[in-house]
Formats: structure tokens, C-alpha cells, sequence
């Protein structure tokens, strides 16, 4: 069996891109342990009208034979272990105040143990902050997580594709990330070199 991805969505804004992200891995039956923090709920009611689990099961396709999920509350869950099995995490979005906890190993959550597990075992940790501007305090810990060996990808979607609709930018994005997790997906066209 395929070792599974932790995919965690946290409060920063960005609520389209975890919903399109879950739909796609879903699509492609990667197997995921999700983990939703509190902030991540609210995120996903106040921009994509998403209250609870079964309505995130349905905005994304409802083919979760795949997934497991989990309490963000319960740091003694699977994937805060360095023994389970993992090809790695994603946190999309993620908030300022996860990157720093990540930055300094706090662990207050199942979301910041498992990225500092991530880490320690030297898995990919790909991190996806959707603020704006950043902040002295938000580079030196984005500075420090990438050092330690996260990959820090803000939402920040190009135009060379010339997008005309708001789902196009979501996909610009969600195709990076998931290039980076090896997901195999054709979501948007491929840069040809402008030819």
C-alpha cells in the first residue's frame, strides 16, 4: 500500500484551494490523512459555505474511500508518529501562526506535531501561506522552516496562462503542490516557453 499524505488546512484564507486540493487527491485515490483545525473549520464556512465533514465529503466529490481523518486535538494520533508510515504532509492553507509554530517546534496541535514529525524524519513538508504583505517576523520564520527543510510555496498563481476565472488561478496553484507531492494531474497548461 501507498504510504499516505497528511493534509492539514488551517485558518489562513485560501479555503478554494484545500477544497480543490482534497477533490483531486480524491480523484486520484491518493490516500490522506486529513486533519482540519478549528480555525481551518471557520476558514472553510466563512469562504466556501463548509461547516462541517459531510459537506466537505460532498463539495469533493464524496469518494473518500481513501481518507482517514482526524482530531486536531489529539496529538497522539497516527500522524504524529515517525514510525507510521508517510510519504509526507502538506498544509494548505496555512497560517502565519502554524509556520511559526513550526518554525519553533511548538507541537500544540496533531497539525503542528505531525509537521514537526514531518520534519524530524526528513519527509517533504510543503507549506502553502496565503498572507499578504509578510512581515519581518513571518520571512525569518518561513526562513527558518525552509531551512529546516519545508518547501514554501505561497498562493501566489501566475498569469502566463492568462486566466479568466478565479477556479483557473485555484488550479495554477493546487498543480504546483501537487507536482511537488508527485501526484500526477494535468489541471493546467504547461509553461511551452511562451512560443
Amino acid at each position: 500500500m501507498t504510504a499516505p499524505w497528511t493534509f492539514a488546512i488551517t485558518g489562513a484564507s485560501g479555503a478554494p484551494y484545500a477544497v480543490r486540493l482534497r477533490e483531486v487527491l480524491a480523484q486520484a485515490a491518493v490516500p490522506v490523512h486529513l486533519i482540519v483545525s478549528g480555525h481551518g473549520w471557520r476558514l472553510l464556512s466563512t469562504e466556501a459555505g463548509i461547516a462541517n465533514e459531510t459537506e466537505l465529503r460532498e463539495a469533493t466529490g464524496n469518494e473518500w474511500s481513501s481518507i482517514a481523518v482526524f482530531d486536531d486535538g489529539d496529538r497522539g494520533a497516527i500522524p504524529a508518529s515517525g514510525s507510521a508510515k508517510s510519504a509526507g504532509m502538506v498544509i494548505c492553507p496555512c497560517s502565519m501562526g502554524t509556520v511559526a509554530a513550526i518554525a519553533h517546534g511548538t507541537s500544540r496541535s496533531l497539525v503542528e506535531r505531525a509537521a514537526d514529525v514531518t520534519l524530524k524524519e526528513r519527509r517533504s513538508l510543503i507549506l502553502v501561506p496565503r498572507e499578504t504583505p509578510f512581515s519581518l517576523v513571518h520571512l525569518r520564520n518561513l526562513t527558518l522552516v525552509s531551512e529546516a527543510g519545508a518547501t514554501v510555496m505561497p498562493a501566489a498563481p501566475g498569469f502566463y496562462n492568462r486566466p479568466t476565472s478565479v477556479n483557473e488561478l485555484v488550479d495554477f496553484i493546487v498543480q504546483r503542490v501537487l507536482d511537488h507531492m508527485q501526484v500526477e494531474a494535468e489541471l493546467v497548461p504547461r509553461w511551452d516557453g511562451g512560443g
